[in-house]
């Protein structure tokens, strides 16, 4: 079994990010994988939306595998990493149909950032949710502070990415973070009736309402500046301030 799964049920494309004894969080594997499914869906017509979640019913995703990231330590590799990861996410951020990000439980760092690249995001009301990557001494790595600001108000905005603060599900319903919020024990039943009603039967009406906010992202320069801020993430993960984190963390 992958470590991305992948299917297609009523037009609507399931994406599950499949590590649940690691908190779901992103490896090269999981990145390869995802490259893949985002390939063909990107050519696929059928498609009227698409959702991304993790398995189990712990962890949405806890961003980067620091177990295999951990070890990174000039710009150079960071870049390499972040890019890669950021181009994916961007194109999460302009699949042509409606996204929803499934947030069924724990989303901190990196796992914020993808689901700040869906266009809807439906919280469990357990989950805990936060950009952690200030207290780690470097920015969001993957465009999710860009992704952000296009999607949230700006001063609520700010105070997730610099407060650093790991909030719970109302608060970030309050902020203007989660679309809606759902009660933990039926929440997947929720979160799926939320997205069939958000759609109407014409492909092709909801395909033209995306377009028109993506055309805006592409006139507005949306993927250079997911960059710019990729490179200064880069630039933070070789200071001795993240590599002192990063030791702190494997001390735990």
């Amino acid at each position: 079994m992958g470590k991305v799964l992948a299917s297609e049920r009523n037009g609507i494309l399931e994406i599950k990010i499949n590590r649940p004894e690691r908190r779901n969080a992103i490896d090269y594997d999981v990145m390869n994988e995802l490259e893949a499914i985002l390939g063909v869906a990107e050519d696929n017509e059928r498609l009227i939306a698409a959702t991304i979640t993790g398995s189990g019913r712990k962890a949405f995703c806890s961003g980067g595998d620091l177990s295999v990231f951990g070890n990174i330590t000039t710009a150079e590799e960071a870049l390499h990493m972040l890019s890669k990861m950021g181009d994916l996410l961007y194109r999460i951020m302009t699949l042509p149909v409606p996204t929803f990000a499934l947030i069924n439980g724990t989303a901190v760092g990196g796992g914020m950032e993808i689901a700040a690249s869906a266009d809807f995001r439906l919280v469990n009301e357990e989950a805990s949710l936060g950009f952690i990557q200030g207290n780690q001494a470097i920015t969001t790595g993957w465009g999710g502070s860009t992704m952000l600001f296009e999607k949230m108000q700006h001063d609520s905005a700010l105070y997730m990415l610099t407060s650093g603060q790991i909030i719970n599900a109302e608060k970030a319903k309050e902020l203007g973070f989660a679309s809606n919020v759902f009660h933990s024990e039926t929440f997947e039943a929720d979160a799926l009736d939320f997205i069939r009603k958000s759609l109407i039967p014409y492909p092709d009406v909801i395909r033209g309402y995306k377009r028109v906010q993506i055309n805006k992202w592409v006139r507005s320069g949306l993927k250079e500046r997911m960059q710019e801020e990729i490179a200064k993430c880069a630039e933070l993960w070789a200071g001795e301030d993240h590599l002192c984190a990063v030791r702190q963390f494997f001390q735990k």
